[in-house]
């Protein structure tokens, strides 16, 4: 898409931008719908990824579409009032940085909303995607290097859950059951399964969820593994894929859901 392509009057719009550790993702959000208006449009993580550097990124993104109003971005770690407190993938001069300020200085100070990744993923999914018919408990988890993870509650989330690091038998969670374990150890999906099962069956005998939504690349086959999970809460595979993170900053940005 670009900035001449026409919007319709009074259309409920929102922008996202996704940072990811290889791409740095965003576009214009139909807050009505979930959709993006036009295509996304996406630049190249910058190494090394630094505060600055990335801030500088999202800034190219976001004129890209010569947008000036509300922005949410996500970041990959705990984010606490706009405060960067881990980094995943991303250069460790986060830790501590208010990214919120940071990202906002290279926009001339436009205001942003920053949050983590898998918490914006978690928002767009239970608003609009696998979750938008589930009025309980949704745990969204991103099965990739690590896991990710989003509890959200009547579209309340609670900010910053770690589930991918509970301790499940002696090993956190995502050293057993991300999908780079998979591929590392060469498991079928029968072994995979049973490592996430588990996971799963942690999770659930803490908070007793209403609905686990399976995203991340492996969710694209969902069929060859969610069928073998053996875990009593339901578990769906994710439906809105790589404009999620787009989608829930675009929602952060429209209103205070991250608290």
């Amino acid at each position: 898409m670009t900035a001449a392509e026409p919007i319709a009057a009074g259309q409920n719009r929102g922008f996202g931008v996704d940072v990811g550790g290889s791409g740095v993702k965003g576009g214009i959000v139909d807050l009505d719908t979930g959709k993006l208006i036009g295509e996304r449009f996406k630049m190249l993580t910058p190494q090394p990824a630094t505060p600055e550097a990335i801030a500088k990124t999202v800034a190219e993104v976001v004129r890209h579409f010569e947008w000036t109003g509300p922005l949410g971005v996500t970041y990959p770690g705990v984010v606490v009032n706009g405060v960067a407190q881990t980094a995943a993938n991303v250069d460790e001069a986060w830790i501590g940085a208010n990214a919120s300020e940071i990202i906002g200085a290279a926009l001339d100070g436009q205001q942003v909303t920053v949050l983590n990744d898998a918490d914006a993923a978690g928002l767009a999914e239970e608003r609009y995607g696998a979750g938008r018919t589930e009025s309980g408990v949704v745990v969204l988890l991103t099965f990739g290097t690590g896991i990710g993870s989003a509890v959200i509650h009547k579209g309340v989330l609670l900010p910053n859950t770690e589930f991918g690091h509970l301790e499940v038998g002696g090993k956190e969670a995502e050293h057993r059951a991300a999908s780079s374990v998979k591929e590392r150890k060469s498991w079928s999906y029968e072994r995979w399964s049973e490592e996430v099962t588990r996971v799963l069956v942690t999770i659930e005998n803490l908070i007793w969820p209403d609905l686990f939504i399976a995203g991340g690349g492996i969710s694209r086959k969902s069929e060859k593994w969610i069928p073998l999970l053996k875990n009593r809460t339901p578990v769906v595979a994710a439906e809105l894929l790589n404009e999620a993170g787009i989608v829930g900053a675009a929602m952060a940005a429209s209103g205070d859901v991250t608290h």
